[in-house]
């Protein structure tokens, strides 16, 4: 569960190279990167491209993260890694493990990461910071895609709220969730209000 202190111990620009390495790894965790930014922000009332837009429009990754502007690496303790473009907190990463976008980049851009929604009941335990059980994934008020894969990044919906509550991973595959209904669905590691939330810029 992602926790900053104040004992930041690095924060650094890092080298083309590095940059090119990081941009790679961000689009091949999340493909949805490379589309073009004006098809991601269509809403369910407004019109939509069918040809895909004009191809000379800036991709989501761009927008986020330009290729121009220097990219920081923030290590903090706990083995958390934040990268950070004009002062913002992009995306995290615990260990080496996959990156993350934070909360805020959720709200912006929803389908960074497929959806999962809890049900009403599990609202107060998931933004006190405590993992997400199957049964408040499975429920009536619950919503769970039905090809998610164990380990897959995933951004937290509540029922009856708009934006994303949390980020996490699923501890097993959503066939699994529904079929054995007990146990750690998703692994809480970022939520509304924690520390990293509270960060709008650096």
């Amino acid at each position: 569960r992602f926790v900053l202190k104040e004992d930041v111990a690095s924060n650094t620009a890092l080298k083309s190279s590095a940059q090119r390495s990081i941009r790679s790894k961000l689009l091949e965790q999340m493909p949805v990167l490379s589309q073009p930014i004006n098809n991601l922000n269509q809403t369910s009332d407004g019109p939509t491209d069918p040809t895909g837009g004009d191809e000379n429009q800036l991709s989501l990754i761009e927008s986020i993260w330009p290729k121009k502007e220097t990219l920081y690496l923030l290590k903090c303790r706990e083995h958390i890694s934040i990268l950070v473009c004009k002062g913002l907190p992009l995306f995290f990463q615990r260990f080496d493990e996959a990156y993350f976008p934070t909360l805020r980049l959720v709200h912006q851009y929803p389908t960074l990461l497929p959806q999962v929604q809890v049900d009403r009941g599990a609202i107060k335990f998931v933004l006190s910071g405590a993992n997400i059980m199957c049964p408040g994934l499975t429920s009536p008020g619950a919503s769970l895609p039905d090809q998610l894969a164990t380990n897959t990044p995933v951004s937290v919906l509540a029922e009856g709220k708009q934006h994303a509550c949390a980020i996490g991973f699923t501890q097993m595959s959503s066939i699994d969730m529904r079929k054995i209904n007990k146990g750690i669905g998703v692994d809480n590691i970022h939520y509304l209000g924690d520390d990293l939330w509270a960060i709008e810029s650096i």
